[in-house]
């Protein structure tokens, strides 16, 4: 039980702002991207920097205190938040510094990537990553992090230099391929099990303007778009990054008011490749089936990274499930089409994003990501402003996910997790699971770190 003489000392030890309940900035302070999570920890530390850290760390482990790490707050189970505990919120620790000349940037652990992308792109660089800019990059980072860069470059943990750690016995190291490797191996996919990460070293990449866009059909032509998807994403130049979705259409510009609110199926387009050669590209893509709407082009990497930034914006209500998927099989594809044909509110969404090329290059064991062998990654995602419908998302992507979890891998990408339980996160990191358990059992035996897709230090 902690007393005010302890929380006061621990006030006074730190340079950020250490909230309560009875603070007026406390219920903004604890909210998450996910609306549907209302946790009510008991004391938020917005972390000025590593002292903080390392502070916080310490005090949570001498008072017995639930911990939760917070970057950029947009994990789908809540994890960055707790009840009856402390969030360390990195929030406040957003530093990122680019070094052109070795091509490396040096970011904060709670920077997002929006803020990596803008600095990146002066340099005509840029970090593979999601693809929503206020995604925080500690959270995507350690569960590995795939999007439109994903099968040119890999993962982001395959562009991962070095970490800065925050362990649980309050002690700072270095995690890389030169020190505490089995660390750094246990980072790179297994969440955030081991530490606080309160820096990243990041390989960059020559990104600045790519060619891109949405390109949609009729949600009634879907098998024949999925059926051609899968024939030609895996052939296409790793330059080009496509992502199936089903969606219904956005009320508003770029869209014409004919399409509005329609369900339709579509591919999100990036390609990387030199301008010059994008309508060679992209003629094949435009040839095929006569798309209701297409609208691709040049753009900076930034504005493609933001492009769904205002649709989904913090506060939402939502419901993820996930899996990996090694092919897309006719069977697999008709139910896709009975559940992705029936969006059950406006903002809810099926995707699915390539990991095969640069990421598939990479060995199975070489980092905790063990789905090397996957061609997909697939989400389901039930969306919608109002509690009200919480239910019936819920239900549809539940309902969605069952039917084609046959189909699947048997594992999930971690940040498309909800908390569903021990067996998922081992059916996630497969034959890497050993290896974790030992891992954690070294850098975080008491589990300190257990407000994550949890690794326990131990088998039983």
């Amino acid at each position: 039980m902690l007393n005010d003489a302890d929380v006061e000392k621990f006030r006074v030890s730190v340079r950020g702002e250490l909230i309560g309940p009875n603070d007026e900035k406390y219920e903004s302070a604890r909210e998450v991207y996910n609306a549907m999570i209302d946790k009510r920890p008991r004391l938020i530390l917005r972390c000025s920097d590593v002292a903080d850290v390392i502070a916080a760390v310490n005090f949570a482990r001498e008072n017995g205190l639930l911990l939760a790490i917070r970057g950029g707050g947009h994990n789908g189970a809540g994890l960055g938040v707790c009840d009856d505990g402390l969030v360390i919120d990195l929030s406040r620790m957003k530093g990122v510094r680019v070094d052109p000349m070795s091509r490396t940037v040096r970011v904060e652990g709670g920077a997002s990537w929006g803020d990596v992308d803008h600095a990146t792109h002066a340099f005509g660089l840029a970090v593979p990553s999601g693809i929503i800019s206020t995604t925080g990059v500690g959270g995507l980072t350690l569960g590995g992090g795939h999007g439109y860069l994903a099968r040119k470059y890999g993962l982001t943990i395959d562009n991962l230099v070095e970490a800065d750690v925050v362990l649980a016995d309050g002690r700072l190291v270095t995690a890389s391929d030169k020190k505490n490797e089995d660390l750094f191996w246990a980072i790179r996919g297994g969440g955030g099990n081991f530490g606080v990460v309160t820096s990243f070293l990041f390989r960059a990449h020559p990104v600045k303007t790519v060619y891109a866009g949405p390109v949609l059909w009729s949600v009634d032509r879907s098998a024949e778009v999925m059926q051609w998807y899968r024939e030609f994403m895996p052939m296409a130049s790793e330059d080009l990054f496509g992502f199936f979705a089903f969606m219904n259409v956005p009320p508003g510009p770029p869209f014409p008011e004919h399409l509005h609110t329609k369900t339709m199926c579509g591919v999100v387009w990036c390609y990387t490749g030199p301008l010059e050669n994008a309508d060679q590209v992209f003629r094949p893509i435009l040839n095929f089936g006569a798309p209701d709407f297409a609208l691709v082009g040049p753009m900076p990497f930034p504005a493609l990274q933001g492009l769904f930034d205002a649709i989904m914006p913090p506060g939402l209500q939502w419901y993820w499930k996930g899996d990996f998927v090694r092919e897309l099989s006719d069977a697999a594809i008709a139910e896709h089409l009975k559940h992705g044909s029936k969006l059950p509110t406006l903002l809810s969404t099926m995707h699915l994003y390539p990991v095969d090329g640069a990421v598939n290059r990479v060995g199975k064991n070489d980092t905790a990501f063990s789905h090397r062998d996957s061609k997909w990654s697939m989400v389901i995602a039930g969306i919608d402003p109002d509690p009200v419908n919480n239910e019936r998302i819920a239900t549809w992507a539940r309902d969605y996910w069952s039917a084609l979890h046959p189909y699947s891998a048997g594992g999930a990408y971690v940040n498309f997790m909800m908390e569903e339980g021990q067996d998922r996160v081992k059916a996630t990191y497969r034959d890497n699971y050993e290896r974790l358990v030992a891992a954690k059992r070294k850098w975080d035996p008491a589990n300190l770190f257990r407000v994550n897709q949890n690794i326990k230090p131990t088998l039983t």
